[in-house]
């Protein structure tokens, strides 16, 4: 007899992603009004809507709201990846920022590039809605994950 090996987990759906969001996350995430768009077996995308108290002098939306979307993309796309929450912490995240967003929502693309039984690695994607391919990202980053559970 042959074993074969486990089969991957179901990815989240965005509905079960939502409430990993809503429950997890400490309230002042939550204020950035951050929804699920998409979740797959490697990735999430969520939808961090433009708000005016979010925007920094000048008008763009300020670098600390697109971090914050960036790290809590990651855990979703991790909770996917792995077909549950589990506990989890950034250990490094890295941002560069390209192009400033004013007055449009931003989604947010977190792809796993590897994800192993103690670690995980994303790439993210932030993109203003309505943008032309050849605008490029708002911004992009990195982020490095130690799984806890």
């Amino acid at each position: 007899m042959t074993l074969s090996p486990p089969s991957p987990p179901s990815p989240l759906s965005p509905a079960d992603a939502d409430k990993i969001l809503a429950g997890n996350f400490a309230p002042w995430v939550l204020d950035l009004g951050l929804t699920v768009v998409e979740t797959g077996s490697r990735h999430a995308v969520l939808r961090l809507p433009w708000s005016d108290r979010l925007a920094r002098e000048g008008g763009g939306l300020s670098g600390q709201a697109l971090m914050a979307a960036a790290d809590t993309a990651t855990v979703i796309a991790v909770a996917s990846a792995r077909g549950a929450f589990v506990p989890m912490t950034t250990v490094q995240q890295s941002t560069s920022f390209q192009r400033a967003v004013t007055g449009a929502d931003v989604l947010v693309d977190a792809r796993i590039s590897k994800l192993g039984k103690r670690m995980a690695f994303a790439d993210i994607t932030m993109t203003a809605e309505g943008t032309d391919d050849a605008d490029g990202p708002a911004a992009r980053a990195s982020t490095v994950y130690a799984l806890l559970g």
